[in-house]
């Protein structure tokens, strides 16, 4: 890495509409920062860890949220018009199934171990067969033709979801979270310690970079434990 770097950890889950955009928002913000040396990792987050494998039915469990009024015609549609901006094809009626999203974690952290590349197509690529071809991001299937569009090791994919492997450490990742107080999401974590939460507007991710980037590079930062 260069003088001028950062890592950035993103705390957050797949079927995250706002993760979406936040993940969107980050990539421009990265590009607007052309001359600091950005590192991103992806770590878990569970909206709701207590949906079955299998999976609710994507209508009963948001009327059972939102209730049978506007209130929920009204957040898809902002967030619909927020998508159109950053390029996102949002399609809400499209998605049938509410997976648990636990398997979908233990992808990407697999695909970490294989590049920062790898991981950050397979985020997209999860994030976009969810909210715009509504796809279940909880079937083993669709999580093994999504790594394969990101270009990972399917073998070892294949291999590996029917078990139980890194189930755990999913598990305590997100129990790290929440002790260090993260309770929503999008949460952007720079240098492992300055939080940005929420999906900041471009310019805002783009200013925090270059803050810390330049503290770091002036030797001010604390070290993050």
């Amino acid at each position: 890495m260069s003088d001028n770097s950062i890592s950035i950890d993103v705390v957050s889950d797949v079927v995250c509409p706002w993760c979406f955009l936040g993940e969107k928002r980050l990539r421009a913000a990265i590009a607007a920062v052309g001359d600091v040396d950005v590192t991103v990792r992806w770590r878990p987050f569970q909206l709701d860890p207590t949906i079955p494998p299998e999976g609710k039915d994507r209508k009963d469990y948001m009327r059972a949220k939102f209730g049978d009024g506007d209130r929920l015609h009204q957040i898809h549609a902002n967030l619909t018009s927020l998508g159109a901006v950053e390029g996102i094809s949002f399609d809400f009626d499209a998605i049938r199934v509410s997976p648990n999203t636990l398997d979908a974690h233990r992808v990407i952290r697999w695909a970490g171990t294989m590049g920062e590349a790898e991981q950050n197509r397979l985020v997209e690529e999860l994030f976009s067969r969810y909210f715009e071809r509504g796809e279940n991001t909880g079937d083993a299937g669709v999580l093994i033709e999504a790594a394969k569009a990101a270009g990972m090791d399917t073998a070892v994919v294949e291999t590996l979801l029917p078990t139980d492997a890194d189930a755990d450490a999913v598990r305590a990742e997100i129990n790290t979270a929440a002790r260090m107080g993260i309770t929503g999401v999008p949460c952007f974590l720079l240098e492992g310690k300055y939080a940005v939460m929420g999906a900041q507007e471009t310019g805002v991710l783009a200013d925090a970079i270059r803050q810390i980037a330049a503290a770091k590079a002036r030797g001010e930062l604390e070290k993050a434990e």
